[in-house]
């Protein structure tokens, strides 16, 4: 089971936190508390993506999954507020006012961007960081232009989360092959409204927090995190092999995994795989 925790992001903005597991016990004779560690979903996520992950990760470490601003049922304030800056600082302080520091931070997609840049940051919160999916090269201009495109042909609404499975599964003309996976992942992030099911995102919020990395490389912040780091890809995935082993080579304690058979949605399309990879690296990062 997971409980819920909200910390206050930047700006004050209200930010959703779940803890798995048995939380911290407090007094003089409570044991050491867990090592920490902190879940970033990607852009559309939500915390509970990361919930088969966390269930493992809580038999020995305290973890936690963060819905991002404008994510899931945490606040979702003016437009003018999803800065990669107020991205990084609400990880911070959900590391700071959870006491989970340092901790290991597992990223998806923009949810990694959001770990390197922290860990650049900060890093005495930071004791290691999963890179899974994201590229540091620049996208570009029409790369926002093809997801502005990809958002005006969704349904404006979906009768029920079956619909929502085959449409993002099966039918979403933007992807090559069919992926109950993706499916799965997208009814998660969508709520009954009068007239059918919506996402709990506004797109154009997506629209504009994706616009403020894709037109960088962020390979500077990169080479600036000083923490052991696993950069993890699926065959299938946005990010490229030889892209990411530059990633690896860029990093000064890189190390670099790919899992077969999955796409974007590591975590998804293949969890076996993904545990597999990263749990190794998670416990010699913690000494677990």
């Amino acid at each position: 089971m997971a409980r819920r925790i909200d910390v206050t992001g930047a700006g004050g903005v209200r930010l959703a936190a779940w803890e798995f597991g048995d939380p911290p016990k407090d007094g003089p004779n409570a044991p050491a508390p867990a090592p920490g560690v902190l879940l970033l979903h990607g852009l559309m996520g939500r915390a509970s993506h990361w919930a088969s992950t966390a269930r493992w990760l809580s038999e020995r470490r305290r973890a936690v999954a963060l819905d991002q601003r404008g994510h899931g049922q945490s606040e979702k304030p003016p437009q003018a507020a999803y800065t990669r800056e107020a991205y990084v600082e609400d990880a911070e302080a959900a590391l700071e006012q959870l006491g989970l520091g340092p901790a290991v931070v597992i990223g998806h997609a923009m949810g990694a961007l959001t770990g390197w840049q922290l860990a650049a940051k900060r890093p005495d919160l930071v004791s290691g960081l999963v890179i899974c999916d994201m590229r540091a090269s620049a996208l570009g201009a029409a790369s926002q232009r093809e997801w502005a495109e990809w958002f005006r042909s969704w349904p404006l609404s979906f009768a029920t989360l079956a619909d929502v499975r085959k449409w993002f599964g099966e039918d979403d003309p933007w992807v090559e092959r069919p992926s109950p996976a993706r499916g799965a992942f997208y009814a998660e992030v969508m709520h009954e409204s009068p007239d059918g099911w919506r996402p709990v995102f506004d797109p154009q919020q997506m629209l504009r927090s994706r616009e403020t990395w894709v037109y960088d490389a962020h390979w500077e912040e990169l080479a600036q995190v000083r923490c052991p780091t696993l950069v993890l890809r699926g065959l299938d995935g946005e990010l490229g092999r030889a892209e990411a082993q530059e990633m690896v080579r860029v990093l000064p304690r890189g190390q670099y995994a790919e899992v077969a058979d999955a796409g974007h949605l590591v975590h998804y399309d293949r969890p076996e795989a993904w545990r597999a990879a990263v749990e190794p690296f998670v416990d010699s990062v913690l000494g677990v």
